[in-house]
């Protein structure tokens, strides 16, 4: 599959975070055109974040090296926050510059 907002591939394996992933891209897009100009929508896209979550080992070890905290993404999300109120961002795809 080719690039569809900031997920660039469905991977074996991967196809309920694939689903999930598209479906919320989907879902964000209609709420942001239905809410505007009241209310301004931001999709925050996440790439490997360095979490408590992960414990399989194939995700550890691909988790082990991501560099994004969770200060990081809430550094983000205050940014787009704070804009003055006319300006939109749309989306927002947050990973390592090293990430695939």
């Amino acid at each position: 599959m080719g690039t569809i907002h900031g997920f660039s591939a469905a991977r074996a394996g991967d196809g309920v975070r694939a689903a999930t992933k598209w479906g919320l891209n989907g879902w964000y897009e209609s709420l942001r055109k239905e809410l505007l100009p009241d209310v301004r929508v931001t999709l925050i896209e996440r790439g490997d974040v360095a979490t408590e979550l992960p414990t399989h080992a194939a995700v550890n070890e691909a988790y082990g090296q991501a560099t994004v905290t969770a200060d990081d993404t809430a550094e983000v999300i205050v940014f787009a926050l704070w804009r003055p109120r006319p300006l939109a961002i749309n989306e927002i795809l947050l990973r390592r510059s090293t990430q695939a």
